[in-house]
């Protein structure tokens, strides 16, 4: 029998809800390990290239770094399991993938971060327990979440964006419990590759963090069990007494996922517009070598976008993760029959989304050896 596959990974951590997820739905066994492991840093990161969760380390002994890759690893050798046959279901299953896992890191940040009476003490305990227990680890402890409430400044939460940010969760929050009042998943009867990319920020920080946790309970029971659903194994859908088991048929997208994207429309779009124009410009300027890294710690940063949100001004860092994940909605898109472009582009206008079919950048982000580099 072979070892199971090993997943360094946290609870607390965004990113890697996502990939334990897909792991779990598809009843692929794992040993989940913390990057506090001695095994980490001596035999993992030399070939993840960069100290970052979720990694993988197969069975074969092959290392698969970020929740992207480690979906697609698996995809690929599946027939695609979790992917849609039709073109329409695929884009929206692209689109979700890309929004959980990078348009909303400001509600995740905010109620992180911005509620310590109710938080402080669970969050704190992850990161104190994600460390080996060394004479230094309360000082670390301290140093890292000290990171990461800057972070949270960085991806523009600020005081000025606190009430903008709370509006648009809530209204979200709503959207979203209305769907799930209707089918157990984005799609239907099954989780999509976009249902686990937008469970990264909906588990590990607003599904379980005390107050926003406490806060979809309240407010949006069906989302909590969704979230619940995504954590199991089998379907998990009691509460449904004429369930299918599949995406909906004919390439259907429910009617209830329009007013969810539509909300998510008003700052997921005009952030990604601000950020392709300044991510482009500065490829003009610094004319990037192919094969320099694009994304993570290594890559050099392009700087900070300004857009506007309901008459508030944000500023966030412009982010080329965001462009790696869309071009795989362009991708869908591009590769698809004239009569389905039209579909396409009727759907994504109902969405207020028809605009990111053009929001790409000047050259694509490719993955070579673990790192995500300019072609």
């Amino acid at each position: 029998m072979k070892p199971p596959h090993i997943l360094y990974a946290m609870p607390h951590s965004l990113y890697s809800g996502r990939a334990r997820s897909y792991l779990i739905k598809n009843g692929t066994p794992f040993e989940e390990r913390s990057t506090g492991h001695e095994s980490f840093k001596a035999e993992v990161l030399p070939k993840s290239k960069l100290p970052t969760i979720p990694t993988l380390v197969i069975a074969e002994g092959e290392v698969i770094r970020d929740g992207a890759a480690i979906i697609e690893h698996f995809e690929a050798a599946s027939g695609r399991l979790c992917q849609p046959p039709g073109a329409r279901q695929q884009v929206i299953s692209a689109l979700f993938d890309v929004i959980g896992t990078d348009g909303l890191l400001r509600p995740a940040m905010h109620y992180r971060w911005n509620f310590p009476d109710d938080n402080l003490a669970f969050v704190r305990y992850h990161f104190l327990h994600s460390q080996r227990d060394v004479p230094e680890r309360e000082e670390k402890t301290e140093a890292m979440m000290n990171r990461m409430r800057h972070t949270a400044m960085i991806f523009g939460v600020t005081e000025h964006s606190q009430s903008v940010v709370e509006a648009l969760y809530l209204e979200y929050l709503d959207a979203l419990n209305t769907h799930f009042e209707c089918y157990p998943y984005l799609l239907g009867w099954r989780p999509c590759v976009g249902d686990f990319g937008l469970l990264a920020p909906m588990y590990a920080h607003l599904g379980r963090d005390p107050y926003p946790a406490r806060l979809m309970q309240q407010r949006a029971p069906a989302v909590y069990r969704w979230v619940e659903r995504m954590n199991r194994e089998d379907q998990d859908v009691p509460e449904c007494f004429n369930a299918g088991n599949d995406f909906l048929a004919n390439d259907e997208v429910p009617e209830t996922l329009i007013p969810v994207l539509k909300i998510l429309a008003e700052d997921f779009v005009p952030e990604t517009l601000a950020a392709a124009e300044l991510i482009n410009n500065w490829l003009d300027e610094h004319q990037p070598d192919a094969g320099a890294i694009a994304v993570g710690r290594l890559a050099e940063a392009s700087g900070t976008a300004d857009f506007t949100v309901r008459g508030e001004t944000i500023t966030a860092l412009a982010q080329p993760p965001r462009f790696y994940l869309l071009q795989r909605v362009q991708d869908v898109f591009a590769n698809s029959s004239d009569d389905k472009r039209t579909e396409i582009s009727a759907l994504l206008e109902a969405c207020g989304m028809k605009s990111l079919l053009a929001a790409g950048l000047s050259r694509r982000i490719v993955r070579s050896y673990n790192l995500e580099v300019w072609q």
